[in-house]
C-alpha cells in the first residue's frame, strides 16, 4: 500500500494481515528502527546547542517510543475497524512496552543533557496511565508530557 492511496483508509487490508504481523514481529521492523534511531543518534551528538534551556526534543508516544502491537496482535494486526472502548481498555493497563531502539535514542538524548518531552494524541483522562506506562517501560524523565485538551474531538 502507497501512502498516497491511504485516504478513507479505515482498516489494513485483510489480505495484508499476515505481511504486517511479519513484518512488525520480525526482524526488518527491528532493523529499519535501529537505522532511523541510528541516524537520528548521529543527529543529537552533533548538535550545538544555545544551552539556554529553551532546546528540547519531543518524542510521539504511540508506536515511536510505545508499542501497541499486543493490543493489535489479538485485533487483527489493523485489519479491526478501530475500537475505542478496547483501545481505552488497553491504554489504561500501561503495559505497552518501550521500542527498543526509541528507548536507546531516549537514554542517550538524557546522557548529552538534552531535555525531552512526549507527545501523545491521547486526553487528559489518560495522563495517569500514560505517565505509569512511560516509567515502567523505562522512559523515567521528561520536561513535558503534551496530551489532547479535553475539548478535543477523540475519544481517546
Amino acid at each position: 500500500m502507497e501512502t498516497n492511496d491511504t485516504v478513507g483508509f479505515e482498516t489494513v487490508p485483510k489480505e495484508c494481515e499476515n505481511y504486517v504481523e511479519q513484518y512488525v514481529s520480525g526482524d526488518q521492523y527491528k532493523k529499519d528502527s535501529a537505522v532511523i534511531i541510528d541516524l537520528a543518534l548521529r543527529y543529537a551528538r552533533n548538535l550545538k546547542l544555545d544551552g539556554d534551556g529553551k532546546d528540547i526534543w519531543v518524542f510521539d508516544i504511540d508506536e515511536t517510543t510505545l508499542s501497541n502491537l499486543p493490543y493489535y496482535a489479538k485485533h487483527g494486526y489493523g485489519t479491526e475497524p478501530r475500537d475505542t472502548t478496547s483501545m481505552k481498555e488497553w491504554f489504561e493497563e500501561s503495559d505497552a512496552p518501550a521500542v527498543p531502539a526509541s528507548l536507546k535514542l531516549y537514554n542517550e538524548l538524557l546522557r548529552l543533557e538534552i531535555k525531552v518531552a512526549f507527545l501523545t494524541g491521547k486526553s487528559e483522562s489518560l495522563k495517569d496511565a500514560t505517565e505509569i506506562n512511560l516509567k515502567k517501560s523505562g522512559y523515567t524523565k521528561w520536561e513535558k508530557l503534551i496530551l489532547k485538551g479535553s475539548e478535543s474531538p477523540s475519544k481517546l
